[in-house]
């Protein structure tokens, strides 16, 4: 991160645990870019924990490092992210919950990905996507490897990889 990462725009990504697809995508987003500063969260997600050695050797796989992660549950720190990027529908319902003044601001990657615009600043054009009042559907699920095998979890970073890619590309 640069000496200047605390007046960056703030992107965050969330999933269940904090331990699998979040924390890929946040690894990818912050090895391509120093535009944003990339933090991540679980909703339902036990402090402290290291991510799974799946994930790290996923992560490896693509030539990504992610050392010092420790599993954060999404509190009013990243309710103060500039994007909240979720993995599932039922991120985005559990946000909406548990912290609504968030929902104009908080969608899915496969969403985002489809319809985040290009041209304004971050604010402006997440405004403009209305996230609060989108209705969620299923297409939208990055599904969570948490109890498959390695091949499952390279199967989720290699789609991670190219969601984020695609997001990025909009993001810049």
């Amino acid at each position: 991160m640069n000496a200047d990462a605390n007046s960056l725009p703030v992107v965050c990504f969330v999933c269940t645990g904090n331990a699998a697809r979040s924390v890929m995508a946040r690894a990818i987003l912050a090895e391509r870019t120093q535009r944003y500063r990339v933090i991540g969260a679980g909703t339902f997600a036990l402090e402290g924990h290291p991510m799974s050695q799946r994930t790290r050797l996923a992560l490896n796989r693509l030539g990504v490092s992610e050392r010092d992660h420790r599993s954060r549950q999404f509190g009013t720190e990243h309710a103060g992210a500039d994007l909240v990027i979720t993995m599932e529908p039922d991120h985005v319902k559990w946000v909406r919950k548990h912290y609504p003044q968030v929902s104009s601001k908080t969608g899915t990657l496969r969403r985002l990905v489809r319809d985040m615009p290009t041209k304004g600043n971050l604010k402006e054009r997440v405004t403009s996507l209305n996230l609060a009042d989108v209705i969620l559907e299923d297409w939208e699920e990055v599904v969570d490897p948490a109890s498959g095998d390695q091949d499952v979890f390279d199967a989720c970073a290699m789609a991670l990889d190219d969601l984020v890619g695609r997001l990025a590309l909009r993001l810049f």
